[in-house]
């Protein structure tokens, strides 16, 4: 099972966005995650500095967003609704992109909910529960 660390991921994104601006070619992988790095001008900067990026911190309690987490998650919900796993979450994305009239907030829609499974899990020990993620998804989106 391919589980990166954190520097892996960071490296990941950080010579995504660089290979990007060079109009290199681009693993279908970097493609997807370049067009989500392109939808968030914000994080550029951080990006643009893979030394720096590798050992930043971020903060909740401080109110900082972790670039590398929301890509990371944008990414994870790309690959969901492409093969609806777990089962039900392609639909619930085509409801809520009609909803908000916006693909983008509909991930982010998304995000809430696979946070808050992700946490639970965390929280509880237990393995996350796709029913309930799946079932907070369809609330969400109706």
């Amino acid at each position: 099972m391919f589980n990166p660390s954190q520097y892996d991921v960071r490296r990941f994104f950080c010579e995504t966005f660089r290979k990007s601006k060079a109009r290199e070619i681009l693993t279908p992988l970097e493609a997807i995650a370049a067009d989500w790095i392109n939808q968030h001008p914000e994080y550029h900067e951080e990006l643009n500095d893979a030394e720096t990026a590798l050992h930043a911190t971020y903060s909740v309690d401080a109110g900082q967003s972790n670039p590398f987490l929301h890509l990371s998650m944008h990414l994870t919900i790309a690959e969901q609704i492409s093969v609806d796993q777990p089962a039900g979450v392609r639909p619930s994305f085509q409801r809520l992109a009609k909803k908000y009239n916006s693909e983008h907030e509909a991930h982010h829609q998304i995000m809430e909910c696979l946070g808050e499974m992700i946490w639970t899990s965390q929280r509880t020990g237990l393995p996350p529960d796709g029913a309930a993620y799946v079932e907070a998804l369809r609330k969400r989106s109706t």
